[in-house]
């Protein structure tokens, strides 16, 4: 057992009390709506996003990054989604359960511990998920927030869910525990993915179990939760709450050149970010889905987006695909639609798209103003795949499959956009202006060491 580590207080960023100054400052904020682009959105504030609790960010920023949480303890939240990364892990589609090393490095292990196939999407990144209007999660939008449904939300353990999930970004967070791909491991190869089979909730109760016999756990977990008043009463609802918290917490990201220019900054973005920025409000129709504060309508859409790797099937499809939203809700009109991403900081979250197809933002920008020719047009090149005799085999057998790729386009309903060189440079260099520096690695950072001993990555 490791001795208790440093555990930094969760703190939000220092504020100045009021001066003239800064009186003059808001005032101008006040009317810098009147100066902002047409279309624009209003700037972030506070109280866009969820409150957090100290004791449980704490504890939630240990869960995210220990292994113990995986069925054979190799990986953990936080090797796909890692602090010098960006949120993500740089690969097109994620190396998984059993691989070795860290990001575009990261190999496919060896032996019979060697993973068997790759993480069916792309890992999204995680900036400001701590925000209200994130109720909607997962590439296919699979897991929602739902007053009626069970535990609240709309999700893929339909009435198994648990009660008492804070919200939605806990709600997530029970999941990944029990992919095999991503984190539980192959029934065969331990006790936690052996509990999946029979019922979900068994899965979750090991972990727990696993975690309770982590003295350090156990203390953490009672100070992080006043009702828990024995080491039985934690539960995984209670991990997943607390990760849920470091999430919202951790990864806030309102300070870009664009944020200080909503608030009345006008020489916070160039001459050429601005021209972007009118391209994204106006003739390039960017803002037709990506609206809002976090550039998202939070809906679906089909882009044709070149399909990689062993794509997410439905349950008894005979072709190799990933139709999307449509394995969620049955409609026809929901084939190849995905959930649009928020753009903030997306100059550093490549690769691009729910399969990761574009690891060039140019090369993303280009396919989603004309998605039909950036289909036909598609350099696979882009992809970011270590390869595998066994695995690279499969990794182009959708795209290779004629009558899928003709659904596929054939989907798209956008109209393309025609834009000189020098427009689509503009817009690239308005999605720079869209990255918050300070927001890249987290508040807190990566621990250097977890309860359970196990390395961090």
């Amino acid at each position: 057992m490791t001795q208790n580590p440093t555990i930094a207080t969760p703190q939000v960023r220092p504020r100045r009390a009021p001066t003239l100054l800064l009186t003059v400052g808001l005032a101008l904020a006040a009317i810098a709506p009147a100066v902002r682009a047409e279309g624009t959105p209003p700037p972030i504030n506070d109280a866009d996003y969820r409150q957090t609790d100290p004791a449980r960010v704490a504890l939630g920023r240990l869960l995210f990054y220990d292994k113990i949480l995986s069925g054979n303890q190799n990986i953990a939240c936080g090797t796909c989604h890692h602090h010098d990364l960006a949120t993500g892990d740089g690969l097109s589609l994620p190396i998984g359960e059993g691989g070795v090393g860290l990001g575009p490095e990261r190999s496919i292990g060896a032996g019979p511990d060697r993973i068997q196939a790759r993480v069916p999407r792309n890992s999204p990144p995680l900036f400001n998920l701590g925000a209200e209007e994130f109720t909607v999660m997962f590439h296919d939008g699979r897991l929602t927030v739902d007053a009626s449904a069970p535990g609240g939300f709309n999700s893929p353990a339909d009435d198994n869910l648990p009660e008492g999930l804070n919200h939605i970004i806990a709600a997530q967070a029970m999941f990944p525990v029990t992919s095999p791909t991503e984190m539980a491991g192959a029934l065969d190869e331990n006790d936690i993915a052996k509990q999946a089979a029979p019922d979900i909730e068994d899965l979750w109760e090991a972990l727990a179990k696993r975690l309770r016999a982590v003295p350090e756990y156990a203390l953490l977990f009672g100070k992080a939760y006043p009702e828990i008043e024995r080491i039985e009463d934690i539960t995984y609802v209670h991990a997943a709450n607390a990760i849920g918290d470091f999430i919202s917490f951790e990864w806030r990201a309102d300070d870009s050149p664009f944020d200080r220019y909503l608030r009345g900054d006008g020489d916070a973005l160039t001459a050429e970010q601005k021209r972007g920025m009118d391209l994204f409000y106006g003739e390039a129709g960017c803002a037709a889905c990506h609206s809002g504060k976090f550039q998202t309508d939070h809906g679906f859409h089909a882009i044709a987006m070149p399909q990689l790797g062993a794509p997410r099937t439905r349950l008894f499809d005979p072709v190799i695909r990933d139709r999307g939203r449509i394995n969620e809700s049955d409609q026809v009109e929901d084939a190849y639609k995905f959930r649009t991403p928020s753009l903030r900081n997306v100059a550093q979250t490549g690769p691009y798209g729910h399969s990761g197809a574009y690891r060039d933002l140019e090369a993303m920008v280009r396919h989603v103003l004309d998605p039909v020719a950036g289909h036909a047009n598609y350099d696979r090149r882009q992809a970011v795949l270590p390869k595998h005799p066994y695995l690279s085999a499969m990794d182009w057998a959708a795209q290779e499959n004629a009558r899928e790729t003709a659904a596929l386009v054939a989907a798209v309903t956008l109209e393309p956009v025609d834009l000189a060189d020098a427009d689509v440079a503009a817009l690239v260099a308005f999605l720079n202006a869209l990255t918050d520096p300070a927001s890249l690695k987290g508040r807190l950072g990566r621990p250097e060491t977890v309860p359970s001993g196990l390395p961090v990555d």
